[in-house]
């Protein structure tokens, strides 16, 4: 029999292949273990953190905080069970070291989970305790000398060597490197099932038994027998088709349908790690809901995105995303997106997963293709970033095989828009002497904390514009610059059979002035807990000016406004939902 302490290892499975491919921002570098080292470092001090935090915000013991911790955790996923097992095993140590008065760093680099490397600087979140390092350090150890769980080989907690667990670990694997979902019965590449890229990802489809059945496609003979395109407008030979016109044209005949689909990085998947999770005097028993949806999402929320969201937003403002407002204009468009977006992407890894993509030249709608890698070809971990960023000429190629790929691959009549990159420097500009969710408890880390011990582990999402450096921030955000001029002179140059190219530039500065006018402040528009991705707000504000510029300069991509809106939503009401 297996040991159950490894088998209800599953959740941390989930979590680590989360943020194996969300923490580092370039695949190319995911086999690097001093990335792998770096990501548990971060874990055990943020977890030790909020241990320490809940004792204090409830007056009361560490033991009773790591229990209050596992209460609020939800059982899917194993991780309520997950919790009080690693408290049964850790929490001991945990206790002594912090009632001792050491702090996480410390906690972390005595349980080894956090390590300096001959020659490596010393990685820390929180200021450097009163005494040296060293004697600290050999004081915590002192403390916990007997305790049977350095002798515990972390090696041993690999669950994917476990025959019960090898084969859905490689699945899983899979459908997150490839970028398609874990669960499809006939291939097709669109599920029934949300997560793990499911139809949070690409539309649902209503017939995982078909592979000639998903959203996008041409109708077969107008529908008349099934929905072959899952967009709910269908026949049926026996539901009176109230919209069509005096010529007995169906109702999306003519209407000039099109899906949307978004080739990106983890900015277009909207990766989100919610500030309840790691904040002590918000957290209750609602605040992990979404957690295990998020961990199979990979730590991205694409249902609420700026270009593919479905859902109405969580943050109150009244925008809709790009998709969204396709569907209004020709409610034929039901469910014709997709995100192929991952975290890490760039122009260099990109066609390690652009198969993904589905659209057939000759059975699908045309499609309008927004490529927005915006971060990871001047941005990575590394602690001299600059020669790893991605050259002009190298771009310049890299792009020009991804516009190849989807000229044989695109229907005739598709619409490309390259998005330039941003200009990251207002992330330091406007966040590094503001307190991160874990230092506004005792005053005590800012962001200009959290960048120094991101670049110090060379896990950092932007070494080059999350830096003290601002030498090295210019050279970033002039890299940038140099690779949006190579993208817009790819837009104006060069021309393909299948689809009409254009640029964009990623205005954020113009993001800004519009937060600003509805009395906003620039720090509200990034994500509170890695001071780094644009948020949901700021990517809805970038799809009504995307919009707003498609509309004025270039109204074809968006296709006509379909008069029979009404009819269809007469007669098919919410055309079978999401």
């Amino acid at each position: 029999m297996q040991s159950p302490w490894k088998i209800l290892m599953v959740a941390p499975l989930f979590l680590l292949l989360s943020l194996q491919s969300s923490a580092s921002p370039a695949y190319d570098d995911l086999s690097r273990p001093r990335d792998s080292n770096g990501h548990t470092c971060v874990g055990c001090v943020l977890v030790v953190s909020v241990i320490e935090q809940l004792a204090q915000v409830h007056n009361s013991t560490v033991q009773a905080s790591m229990e209050r911790l596992c209460s609020y955790l939800p059982e899917k996923l194993f991780l309520k069970t997950t919790c009080y097992l690693v408290i049964d095993k850790f929490g001991s140590d945990i206790i002594k070291l912090l009632s001792a008065d050491m702090n996480a760093d410390v906690v972390c680099h005595t349980l080894e989970f956090c390590k300096q490397n001959t020659g490596q600087p010393l990685c820390h979140l929180y200021p450097l305790p009163k005494e040296t390092w060293k004697f600290t350090l050999k004081k915590a150890r002192q403390i916990v000398k007997k305790s049977p769980i350095l002798k515990y080989s972390r090696s041993g907690s690999d669950i994917c060597s476990l025959p019960v667990l090898a084969k859905i670990c490689q699945k899983i694997k899979l459908a997150i490197e490839q970028s398609v979902p874990f669960k499809d019965v006939d291939s097709d590449k669109y599920s029934v099932f949300p997560t793990l890229r499911g139809y949070h990802w690409r539309g649902r489809d209503c017939n995982d038994s078909d592979e000639s059945v998903y959203p996008g496609r041409r109708p077969d003979n107008w529908d008349v027998h099934q929905d072959s395109n899952c967009n709910g407008i269908w026949s049926g030979g026996f539901k009176p088709l109230e919209c069509i016109n005096n010529v007995n044209k169906l109702c999306c005949l003519g209407s000039q349908p099109r899906g949307i689909i978004l080739l990106g990085d983890s900015a277009g998947a909207h990766f989100h790690i919610s500030p309840e999770w790691i904040t002590a005097s918000q957290m209750s028993l609602n605040s992990f809901i979404n957690l295990p949806t998020a961990l199979t999402d990979e730590l991205d929320w694409p249902q609420l995105s700026g270009v593919t969201g479905f859902l109405d937003s969580t943050v109150g403002i009244k925008k809709k995303s790009i998709y969204l407002r396709l569907w209004k204009r020709n409610h034929c468009n039901h469910r014709d997106y997709q995100n192929i977006s991952r975290n890490g992407a760039s122009s260099r890894n990109l066609k390690k997963f652009i198969e993904s993509l589905s659209r057939n030249k000759m059975l699908d709608y045309p499609a309008i293709i927004i490529y927005a890698m915006i971060g990871n070809d001047v941005c990575n971990g590394k602690s001299d970033p600059v020669p790893a960023m991605t050259t002009p000429e190298k771009l310049y190629s890299n792009v020009m095989q991804t516009l190849k790929h989807l000229n044989s691959h695109l229907p005739d009549g598709s619409h490309v828009i390259l998005y330039g990159l941003p200009d990251g420097t207002f992330l330091w500009d406007n966040l590094h002497n503001r307190y991160h969710p874990l230092g506004q408890l005792n005053k005590d880390v800012t962001y200009a904390h959290l960048y120094s011990f991101l670049n110090c582990l060379q896990v950092s999402p932007c070494h080059g514009w999350m830096s003290s450096n601002k030498t090295l921030r210019t050279l970033t955000s002039e890299r940038a610059e140099q690779l949006s001029n190579t993208l817009k002179k790819i837009a104006t140059s060069e021309k393909f059979t299948n689809f009409d190219l254009f640029y964009m530039d990623f205005a954020f500065h113009e993001i800004i002035q519009e937060w600003q006018k509805r009395g906003g402040q620039p720090w509200q528009l990034i994500e509170p807990v890695d001071g780094f991705h644009p948020n949901e707000v700021a990517l809805l504000l970038f799809a009504d000016r995307f919009w707003e510029k498609v509309q004025l300069q270039w109204p074809q991509i968006l296709g006509k406004e379909n008069p029979f809106n009404p009819q269809i939503k007469q007669v098919f009401g919410d055309q079978g939902g999401h």
